[in-house]
C-alpha cells in the first residue's frame, strides 16, 4: 500500500461524510447538530458531528481535489 492509495482512501472516506444529508439520515438517528451544540462538542458523538459539518461547507475544495485525483489516476 503507497502513499497515493492512503490519499485516496481518506479521500473517499470525506467524500462519505460530505455527502450526509442531515434531514433524512443524520436526524433520525439522533444525531443532528442542534442536539451536541448546547455545549457537548467536548463529546465524541459531538466531535464527530463537527468533522461532518465541515467537510459539508467544504464541498468545493473538496470537488477541486476530486477532480484532480480523476486526472492523475486517467494519466497514470
Amino acid at each position: 500500500m503507497g502513499l497515493w492509495t492512503l490519499l485516496e482512501g481518506f479521500l473517499f472516506l470525506v467524500n462519505a461524510l460530505a455527502i450526509l444529508n442531515e434531514e433524512r439520515f443524520l436526524a433520525p438517528k439522533g444525531w443532528n447538530f442542534s442536539e451536541v451544540s448546547g455545549g457537548g462538542t467536548k463529546s465524541l458523538k459531538g466531535q464527530f458531528m463537527g468533522l461532518i459539518y465541515a467537510t459539508q461547507y467544504l464541498r468545493l475544495p473538496l470537488m477541486a481535489l476530486n477532480i484532480i485525483a480523476i486526472i492523475v489516476k486517467v494519466v497514470s
